[in-house]
Parts: structure tokens; C-alpha cells; sequence
């Protein structure tokens, strides 16, 4: 055994015993001494080693190299017809060799600047510093969403701005959301009750990299060599859903009792409602619910909504012709006229500038869309108020006290071992959205993407609604967005501006968004014991370079690629660029009056009732709990996540939610339920080794075979272009996407 090896053996000697103990129930811990909620008593160690080193330079190189490449590749990745992210378990596997192999190489002696003494290699790599690398990369998954309004901009309505506005936008929009998680991480970090379960996965992926690879007292493999295992079988296996045989991804095998039956292949195609479809493809299962993260009691709320909605209603609407449902494919975000055809937005826009011209809009007609489309939207205006009074009644009266005193409360063991580390100051955080307000007030007016009290409103709904979604997220791993609600109020307060629409939805939406993702990754701090300190300074530092990086990169392509954005600009099709310009004309240019009012025949305007029945759903029910407090399932009933069941659905489809619900109830309930023992040790580890399995697989075959023109032989398998439609029907139910007529 080498030194190195056997410093990582004594570091984490303590804790696999804690583990260890814990899983045998050879001890029982109370919350003095570990943390009170189960999935992460059995997850994160209750131990910490302040000596190990984190602020190195080898965190620095590669966390900044890291960055930098991540966010050139998702953003180049991004805009090309097959979209591709590197994420976080890929992050954490390319950094570890490396972080070892310089643990190796760099000189050990000590450098003296300006009196404070440091060396480029204070010891074997630690898992502090691993976790920070992969901090840094996790602000870079997600392109920066600003992106694509400087990019619609260029291409749709030939509106080119200067760099310094671009990358004004850009920055504060990433940044602003950074200030606001400063000023909730008392709220949604420092209380235990408060999971983030997705973290749990990334700790216990950190974990196991750094665990020993032997097998433990009790005879058991070992976390390491489990997840190794895993991960392999998955990358082997993902080239058949990937590549060779992509049908087994979704079979509709009851369509193919009767292919030519239009109305079995609406029901049970995977395009349509999908019942019986079956998924052998573990990216269908975790794209959307997360199975072996979400917890089991927000899984049945998303089983209850999504039943309701695609099962029930959806069908009643559908075939009782409700707004002319018939003449659309019953599950679809594409825009119709009509009778059917497609909506050609070009033809209701001005020449100067693409606002909306409202006599062309009168003369070529009102938009329609298909049934499923308009009640998620209903649904989601519902959930959005569902998740205001939930948090108010249930969460209302530990807001105040923590208000009143934010650290005086019982802390859990994690909170306890965090007090040796200095706390960020507020006024760090306080500084921040000062400079970034202040940019941002001048980037809209100065370069007129929207008017000053646009802005102010777009912040306060960021503000308002930061803390009610992320006690959700936080507490059942599902994040209510906002998106649809800042469309909806800038397209009424300022109709006819695409621009502006857009702006202030990335201004209200994403700012909550990034602010949520910053208090995740300051979860995942708390859970593996990083300084605050330095876990700001590297979430901050990264966030401005990624978001310079994929500014460039997008610039870039669009300064040199022909055609971009469009078929003949294959394989730069930007096909998520083409769906945020098409909401711009939607909410923008033509605006939710037209579409969800009364003017100029708009049909939808019932949806809007959402917001009333999503107030009152919770209220009644926990008057009902209330009442009856012995009944338990009652506390259960969490609405915000029961009505934000659907709102994903389109783009995403129903039998990614079906098969995700199953892996759910086996795992999620089953597993945990009467094979405890596994499921304590390896269940957050086989999700974080499937998840790697499947994107180091999915890069191979990427850039070994699809990007240089290669392709697996079309067989029954793997079919191409055979459907009546001219649209490839890889489950082999040829009727699934087109209306009740087979059109």
C-alpha cells in the first residue's frame, strides 16, 4: 500500500466504522450526535478533519481548467442538433487521476509570499479539494440561459448589440441569483431538515471515490468497487439504447396489437400518453423524477398529479373535442392554426424590429395549440399559487422564528462541525447584489432590452418566490419554475415585445434558478465540511468565467457557422434556441391576451382559473389535516409538487414519468422498506454510478462515432423515417404524433 493510499485508508477509517455501525444498528445515534433525517444519517459522515487542505493550487488549476473547458463544450454542444452535457460525475471521475498525479509531481517545499507560507503540494489530493473541482464544474452543466436572447437577437431580429451589452447581460443574470443565495442559506442550508436530496448523491459519489477498494468488516463490497462495477455495466450497456438498438429505449408494445388503430397509438405510443409503453433506458427514468433521490412521499404526489392529468383529464379533453382538440396530436408543443396547420409566426410579425403587426396577427388568425399543451399551462398557473400558501401554512411560523434568530436553534452535527469555519460575511453577499443590481439596471436601459421598473418587478418576483421553491426543491427534490408566470405578467404588462419578454423572464426566472443552484452546491458544501469562505470564492470566480466562456463560444459560432440555427445549418441546428424564440413570439410578440384572454379570439382564457384553485387546494386540505389530525395521510398531500407534476410535459414525455415512477416505488419504498441494509449503503451510490455509466458512455459514443458522420445500420432496431409523417418512429407506433384524423 502506498503513503498516499494509506492516508485516504486512515482519513476515512472513522467514518466507514460510523457507517458501518449505523447500517448493523449496532448503535443509535440522537441528533446531538448525528443528523436527524435518515437518508443522510446514512450518506454523509458525521466527522471532519479540518486539517485536510482545500485552498491549493492544484484545486485552483483544475477547478479553473475545468471550467473553462465545460463550459466551451456544453455551449458548443448546446446549439448542435444532438445536445450533449457534461456534467458533474464526469467532472468527478476526469479530476481524481489528476489531482493524484499532481499530489505526485509537484514540488512539496514551502513558498513564502508576503509572509504567508504555502505549497503547491501540501499533501495527498483530499476530498475537500475534489469537492470544490467539482463545485466549480456543477456552475457550468447549465449554459448560461442569457445566451440564447443574444442569439435570437442576431439571427431573428437582426438586432446586434454590442459585446459590452451581451456580456452585461449575461453576467448579472448568472450573477444576481449568487447574492440571493447568500441571503436564504440560513433558511435552506444550516437546518437539517432542509436534504437537497440530489446532494446526497454527489456526496455519496465523492465519498466512494475516495474510499478504499476492499471489501469491509461485514463482508460486504465495498462502496468503491460497487460503484466502479456499476458504472461499467452501464457504460457497456448504454450503446444499445444509445446506439445499436435505440427502439428498446420505448416500447409501445400494446400499439403493436393494432399499429394502424390511430386512437390505441394516441394512448399508448411513447409520443403520445404512453400507457404500457416500457423504457429500458435509464436516461428516460432519472431525466425528470430522479427515482432513487426523490423522496417516497413526493413521488406519490407526482404519481396522484400525473394520473389526474394525463390519464384523466387530458383524455376527457381530447375526445370530447374540447378547443377543437382533434384536428392537433394530442400530446405537442408545436403551434397550429385552426385546422390544423402549423403556425407560421413570420407571418404575423413587423419587418422592423419583429413586434407583433395586429393586423397581420387579425388577418392570418388566432393561434391554437393541443389540449394537453394549454391545461399544463392551467396547472402549472396553479401550482405556482399552490407553492406561495403551502410554504405559508406549513412553513410560515419556522420563516418568522428563524428570521428571529437564525443560529440560536438546535443544530445537527453538520451545523456543530461547520462552526470552526469562518462564516461568509452578509455584507460579502450584500456587496454583490449592489454591483450586480446596479449593472444590471444599466445593461437594460442603457441598451433598451427593457424599461427600469420592468426590471424592479422581474427582481422582486425573483426575490418573492426564492424562498417558497426552494423549501420545495429542498424538502422533495422538484423545483416549480417560473418561467411561465414572469412570461405571463411582462406579456400583459408590455405586450408586443418579444425582447422584452424574454429579458425579464431570464431576469425572473433564471436569478431564482441560479439562486437555488448556488444554495445546492452550499448544501453540499455544509454536508462535506468545505470552508464558506472558499466555497464562495470559488462558486463566484467560476460563474463569471463560465459565463464569459459560453458568451465567446455562442459569439463565436454564430460569427462563423452559415446558416446557423437553421435545417441547412446542420449540425448547428440550435433546436432549444428555436423553442426560447418561438415562446418570445408567443408570450412576447403576440402576447397572453391573445392566448389566454379574450382578444382577438383567443379560446384559453379558463386555464387561468389555475391560479385560484391552486390557492385554495392547499388551504382546504390542511384545514382538513387540521380537523383531523389523526388521519395521516393528510400531512402528505404536498400540492405544489402534485400540480408541478405535469409541467414538464411537452417537451418531456408521459412514460418517462411512468417508468420513473416504478424504478421509484421499487427503490424509493420497496428497498428501503424491506432491504434496508442495501439500500442505506448503496442506493444514492447506484444513482450517481448510473448516471456516470451514462454520460462517459454517451461522450464515446459521440465523438468516436456520431461526430464524424458514423452511424449504427438501420434495422427493425433502429429504424429511420417510417412513418406516414416523414418522422422517425422509433417504437415502431406509426400514429402516435398526428391528430385524431391521422393527419
Amino acid at each position: 500500500m502506498s503513503k498516499e493510499e494509506a492516508y485516504v485508508t486512515e482519513k476515512y477509517e472513522d467514518q466507514e466504522k460510523t457507517f458501518q455501525d449505523v447500517e448493523t444498528n449496532n448503535i443509535e445515534l440522537d441528533e446531538q450526535d448525528d443528523s436527524p433525517i435518515e437518508e443522510v444519517r446514512v450518506t454523509v459522515p458525521n466527522t471532519d478533519d479540518p486539517q485536510l487542505p482545500y485552498n491549493t493550487f492544484r484545486m485552483w488549476f483544475l477547478g479553473l481548467l475545468f471550467t473553462a473547458a465545460i463550459s466551451f463544450v456544453n455551449q458548443f454542444f448546446y446549439l448542435r442538433q444532438t445536445n450533449i452535457s457534461i456534467g458533474y460525475a464526469v467532472v468527478a471521475l476526469v479530476a481524481l487521476p489528476l489531482g493524484h498525479i499532481m499530489a505526485r509531481v509537484l514540488p512539496t517545499r514551502q513558498f513564502n509570499i508576503f509572509g504567508y507560507k504555502c505549497s503547491l503540494n501540501p499533501g495527498p489530493f483530499s476530498i475537500k479539494e475534489h469537492v470544490l473541482i467539482g463545485t466549480m464544474a456543477a456552475c457550468n452543466t447549465s449554459t448560461a440561459y442569457a445566451v440564447d436572447i443574444v442569439i435570437i437577437q442576431k439571427i431573428y431580429y437582426q438586432d446586434h448589440k454590442n459585446f459590452a451589452a451581451s456580456l452585461f447581460l449575461v453576467l448579472t443574470t448568472q450573477i444576481t441569483g449568487f447574492a440571493l443565495a447568500g441571503g436564504i442559506r440560513r433558511f435552506l442550508v444550516r437546518p437539517a431538515h432542509m436534504v437537497w436530496p440530489q446532494t446526497l448523491v454527489t456526496a455519496s459519489l465523492f465519498r466512494s471515490l475516495h474510499a478504499e477498494m476492499t471489501e469491509d468488516d461485514n463482508g460486504r463490497m465495498s462502496r468503491m468497487k460497487y460503484y466502479m462495477i456499476v458504472t461499467g455495466c452501464m457504460f457497456c450497456y448504454y450503446f444499445l439504447p444509445g446506439l445499436i438498438f435505440p427502439t428498446i429505449g420505448f416500447i409501445s408494445w400494446i400499439c403493436w396489437l393494432a399499429p394502424n388503430n390511430k386512437v390505441l397509438a394516441q394512448i399508448t405510443g411513447s409520443n403520445g400518453l404512453g400507457i404500457g409503453t416500457l423504457a429500458f433506458d435509464w436516461s428516460a427514468y432519472t431525466s425528470l423524477i430522479g427515482p432513487l433521490v426523490t423522496p417516497w412521499f413526493a413521488q406519490v404526489n407526482i404519481i396522484i398529479g400525473f394520473v389526474l392529468v394525463t390519464y384523466i383529464m387530458v383524455p376527457w379533453a381530447y375526445y370530447s373535442n374540447l378547443w377543437d382538440s382533434k384536428n392537433f396530436p394530442i400530446l405537442t408543443a408545436t403551434l397550429f392554426l385552426n385546422n390544423g396547420s402549423a403556425y407560421n409566426v413570420s407571418k404575423v410579425l413587423s419587418r422592423d424590429g419583429g413586434d407583433l403587426s395586429e393586423a397581420a396577427y387579425q388577418a392570418y388568425g388566432p393561434l391554437r395549440m393541443d389540449s394537453f399543451f394549454a391545461l399544463t399551462y392551467g396547472v402549472g398557473f396553479a401550482g405556482l399559487t399552490a407553492t406561495l400558501v403551502h410554504v405559508m401554512l406549513h412553513n410560515g411560523p419556522e420563516i418568522v422564528a428563524r428570521w428571529k434568530s437564525a443560529r440560536a436553534e438546535n443544530e445537527d452535527i453538520h451545523s456543530r462541525l461547520m462552526r470552526v469555519y469562518p462564516e461568509v460575511p452578509d455584507w460579502w453577499y450584500g456587496l454583490l447584489f449592489i454591483v450586480t443590481f446596479a449593472l444590471s439596471m444599466v445593461t437594460c436601459v442603457v441598451w433598451d432590452y427593457m424599461p427600469w421598473w420592468a426590471l424592479l418587478l422581474a427582481l422582486f418576483i425573483a426575490i418573492f418566490f426564492v424562498l417558497p421553491v426552494g423549501i420545495v426543491q429542498a424538502v422533495t427534490n422538484q423545483q416549480p419554475g417560473l418561467n411561465i408566470v414572469t412570461e405571463y405578467i411582462i406579456g400583459y404588462a408590455l405586450p408586443g415585445h418579444p425582447i422584452a419578454n424574454v429579458t425579464f423572464k431570464t431576469y425572473g426566472y433564471i436569478v431564482n434558478v441560479q439562486a437555488l443552484n448556488f444554495v445546492s452546491d452550499l448544501k453540499l458544501g455544509h454536508y462535506m465540511k468545505i470552508p464558506p469562505r472558499i466555497m464562495f470564492m470559488a462558486q463566484l470566480i467560476s460563474a463569471i468565467i463560465s459565463a464569459i466562456v459560453n458568451l465567446g463560444t455562442a459569439l463565436w459560432l454564430v460569427n462563423t457557422q452559415p446558416h446557423i440555427c437553421s435545417k441547412e445549418g446542420y449540425p448547428f441546428t440550435c433546436r432549444n434556441t428555436n423553442t426560447f424564440y418561438s415562446a418570445s413570439v408567443i408570450w412576447g410578440a403576440i402576447g397572453p391576451a391573445r392566448v389566454f384572454g379574450s382578444k382577438d379570439g383567443a379560446i384559453y382564457g379558463s386555464v387561468q382559473w389555475g391560479f385560484v384553485v391552486g390557492a385554495l387546494l392547499p388551504l382546504v386540505f390542511w384545514l382538513a389535516s387540521r380537523k383531523w389530525p389523526n388521519v395521516a395521510w393528510l400531512k402528505y398531500v404536498h400540492w405544489p409538487v402534485l400540480l408541478a407534476a405535469t409541467s414538464n410535459m411537452p417537451p418531456y414525455l408521459p412514460y418517462m414519468y411512468s417508468n420513473g415512477l416504478f424504478v421509484g416505488f421499487v427503490f424509493a419504498f420497496w428497498l428501503r422498506r424491506y432491504r434496508y441494509g442495501w439500500w442505506s449503503r448503496y442506493n444514492y451510490l447506484t444513482s450517481a454510478a448510473l448516471d456516470s455509466g451514462i454520460a462517459v458512455s454517451g461522450l464515446v459514443i459521440f465523438f468516436a462515432i456520431q461526430i464524424w458522420g458514423g452511424a449504427f445500420p438501420t434495422w427493425w432496431g433502429n429504424p429511420s423515417q417510417l412513418t406516414p409523417t416523414n418522422a422517425d418512429a422509433l417504437d415502431h407506433c406509426y400514429y402516435g404524433q398526428t391528430n385524431f384524423y391521422g393527419e
